[in-house]
């Protein structure tokens, strides 16, 4: 059985709030045809970064926002017991959470990203 490591809630909520906040001072139900749309409302925010380790050629997540539990492929090169990084990325639409980005480091260096959602 997998170890899934999870990131912290708190974490995940700020990231969420500096998203709103972002985009606190638009007023979207007052868009007209002279509206400025050169901002698409897009923004992905570091929510957190936490150690993993490297288990049968993968790391296991449980992921926040209802995507749930995931086991993310790492490269065979690197073998079971490696100590790694992934870091939590939320992606939002004017504020609006639309999926999370996972990037996975080993060294320094990123090993693997993945997208779960519109990222």
């Amino acid at each position: 059985m997998p170890e899934y490591h999870s990131f912290d809630h708190e974490a995940v909520n700020q990231a969420l709030q500096a998203a709103r906040a972002a985009h606190e001072d638009k007023n979207l139900m007052a868009m007209d045809s002279t509206s400025d749309i050169s901002d698409s409302g897009e923004l992905s925010l570091l929510a957190e970064c936490i150690a993993v380790t490297v288990s049968d050629h993968k790391v296991c997540l449980d992921l926040p926002l209802g995507i749930g539990k995931v086991c993310i492929p790492i490269p065979i090169k690197f073998p079971d017991g490696e100590a790694a990084k992934a870091c939590l990325s939320i992606c939002t639409t004017w504020g609006i959470p639309t999926g999370v980005k996972v990037s996975i480091s080993i060294g320094g260096i990123t090993v693997v990203e993945k997208k779960f959602g519109k990222c």
